[in-house]
């Protein structure tokens, strides 16, 4: 049996079965990895600014396709009604609340729009809130460019224990703002100046991004790939064991058998 399967020409058998597995293995492996990647999120279409007034409304929700769009507002700094978001680091992706305790401040500003309406602008970050830049609020009209995110709710991070300072909140949520702009329309969510407005630093925030949608049909590629490799096993094993038996059947029908017979 052993001179049979070390034969020519089942050793050539052997490396060609040998290079189809691992052909067809590599071919699996590789639309398991375009199957894969179609769910990560991928960046979207960034179209060119609009006015902040089109996207951010009076008491009404923000559509998911404007999150992160890049705006403009265009208005005048109210600067007494201005605030700190305690606990933020300088990315709005980052968490907030007590992990990111001791991390710095958001400077969050009104700009009171043409119409009287208050949009709540982040004009960037500072480490403490001791930091004179917070107190450098332009002056006059302004035009700040920045990108559109939607509030946060009031228990989207985990608020400290002893409460906060006066003059300082933990999110940027659009109910919390009214009541504390009592007497003014605020519209919903809020802008991420880029670049800060002032002589602060600039926040982090991304350009939009949509879900991947998965690929299905790539997922079968990569079966079908796998179920030929598994279809060559299954070949090479009938033509071994037919060489095999086709040796034995050679081998008990010998003249030399004959003879004894």
């Amino acid at each position: 049996m052993l001179r049979t399967l070390l034969s020519p020409r089942l050793l050539g058998l052997h490396l060609l079965t040998i290079g189809v597995l691992v052909a067809f293995i590599l071919l699996g492996r590789w639309q398991l990895g375009v199957f894969e990647d179609s769910g990560k999120p991928r960046s979207a279409t960034d179209p060119a600014p609009v006015a902040v007034a089109t996207l951010a409304q009076v008491g009404a929700q923000m559509s998911g396709e404007s999150v992160g769009r890049k705006v403009t507002a265009e208005g005048v700094y109210e600067a007494g009604g201005q605030l700190l978001v305690a606990d933020r680091r300088a990315d709005v992706d980052a968490p907030g609340g007590n992990v990111s305790r001791g991390h710095g401040y958001w400077v969050l500003t009104p700009l009171r729009l043409d119409d009287g309406t208050l949009m709540p602008v982040v004009r960037g970050w500072v480490a403490k809130d001791s930091d004179p830049a917070i107190a450098s609020v332009p002056e006059g009209r302004v035009t700040v460019a920045g990108r559109l995110r939607p509030q946060q709710g009031t228990d989207s991070v985990q608020r400290r224990a002893e409460g906060l300072p006066q003059g300082q909140v933990q999110t940027v949520s659009t109910g919390e703002l009214v009541n504390l702009w009592s007497g003014r329309q605020v519209r919903t969510g809020y802008v991420v100046a880029q670049p800060p407005s002032g002589p602060l630093t600039q926040v982090k925030v991304d350009p939009p991004v949509v879900g991947g949608e998965l690929t299905w049909r790539n997922l079968a590629y990569a079966a079908n790939w796998w179920i030929f490799a598994g279809f060559a096993v299954f070949m090479w094993f009938h033509f071994v064991r037919d060489a095999v038996r086709r040796d034995r059947d050679r081998g008990t029908s010998s003249p030399e058998m004959v003879l004894e017979g």
